[in-house]
């Protein structure tokens, strides 16, 4: 048998992390590794937050899971948490981003199709279904949230794809405009792209697609999976924009490391949401619940926020000198908070390697040539210098590709 007990579906690197500390994972030999992709934007509170354990550890000890066909104590104190400190009115949990972006795909069908209090007699309206997104967004891996992406390489082997979506270039709100029509039912758009390069929308772009929803009756949802749970230095990346959408998916940092994911919606937005219109087995179990209430008892609140904009600052700013020193390898810097992106002049990727296994730095790759620089949002000074000392390093012994 030549196929590995894990499926090769992820070109595994040689590192093999068996523990962490704080901002730094240890690998089975030993070796130490500065972590500033945060297992791409999850672990937001480092490896070995006190709070974040002693809540798993106290809940596993208590119940881990139960059935969805039971009230949830857990599950009502974190939606009402979220509910608090966001737009939104309601929550549904889920297990993972892909599975929030899918909830937040059917809701906004569901607000159109299922009968409603604004739907005339009472009936839905089956011919709205079509969702605009935008080009080189990263929703999720099943089979909508690929479909929602114009990303030809993640289409390869599972055609046909899902009906329903309608690409636009990103940024570019007459493109969007260009899109609505009759079937339209909501315009779903990451406020900083991740996998797409680091690349936050412009605020006219934001405040047009919240224009042009209002206008047409269509939601607005956003993808806050990567951006969202304090990242960009506001809880989530919407309040950069002053504007709120219908409905968000949220998930990565939402549980620090433990498998957590919503679909948050305002009552209005979730009105076709009913008895038997969605489910999960796992989603809201108390183990998760616990992990979310620890993330959020440390992040939701002003002083916080304001340190991960201090340190964002901080860093945007010593990266903007940086580059100076090596024009020929670096363009500019981009992104808000501790959700950086530091674009290259050429293709990304070698540079990413080359920092991982001969520097102990890790990044992670994304598309427009760039690196991104996603770290736990709990780095102190000792890790920003660190992280200088290692790219620095790096950039003097990166050795550029010959050009094909």
């Amino acid at each position: 048998m030549s196929i590995t007990p894990l499926m090769p579906v992820y070109p595994r690197c040689g590192v093999r992390p068996v523990r962490g500390e704080h901002c730094h994972l240890i690998d089975e030999d030993g070796t130490r590794y500065l972590d500033f992709a945060s297992g791409i934007a999850v672990n937001l509170l480092g490896h070995s937050h006190e709070g974040l354990i002693g809540a798993i550890q106290q809940q596993a000890a208590t119940l881990m899971h139960v059935s969805n066909l039971y009230g949830s104590p857990q599950g009502e104190r974190l939606a009402q948490t979220l509910v608090d400190t966001t737009f939104g009115d309601t929550v549904f949990f889920t297990n993972s981003g892909a599975e929030a972006v899918e909830c937040a795909i059917k809701t906004a069908r569901a607000y159109h199709q299922n009968a409603g209090p604004e739907n005339a007699n009472g009936a839905g309206d089956a011919s709205r279904f079509e969702i605009i997104t935008f080009h080189n967004a990263f929703h999720g891996r099943t089979m909508a949230t690929i479909s929602a992406s114009n990303q030809t390489k993640m289409h390869h082997g599972f055609a046909p794809l899902l009906e329903g979506f309608k690409y636009a270039p990103f940024d570019d709100l007459e493109a969007a405009k260009a899109l609505i029509g009759p079937h339209t039912a909501g315009i779903l758009v990451e406020p900083i792209q991740g996998e797409g390069g680091i690349r936050p929308a412009s605020q006219a772009f934001m405040a047009g697609l919240r224009a042009l929803c209002d206008e047409h009756g269509l939601m607005l949802i956003l993808d806050e999976v990567q951006c969202g749970v304090a990242r960009t230095g506001k809880l989530y990346a919407y309040e950069h924009y002053g504007i709120e959408p219908d409905i968000m998916a949220t998930a990565k940092g939402i549980g620090g490391g433990f498998p957590l994911g919503a679909c948050i919606a305002t009552e209005h937005a979730a009105r076709g949401m009913t008895f038997g219109t969605h489910g999960s087995t796992y989603g809201g179990n108390p183990l998760a619940m616990a992990a979310g209430m620890a993330v959020m008892d440390a992040v939701a609140n002003e002083e916080f926020l304001a340190s991960v904009t201090e340190k964002g600052e901080r860093l945007r700013s010593r990266l903007e000198q940086f580059i100076g020193n090596y024009p020929e390898l670096f363009e500019l810097v981009r992104g808000k908070g501790l959700m950086l992106g530091l674009k290259m002049k050429m293709e990304s990727r070698p540079f990413y390697v080359h920092l991982r296994d001969h520097h102990q730095l890790l990044t992670v790759a994304a598309g427009d040539n760039t690196i991104r620089i996603i770290p736990p949002l709990v780095i102190g000074d000792a890790e920003i210098d660190e992280f200088f000392d290692k790219l620095s390093a790096g950039a003097a012994s990166f050795k550029v590709p010959e050009a094909a």
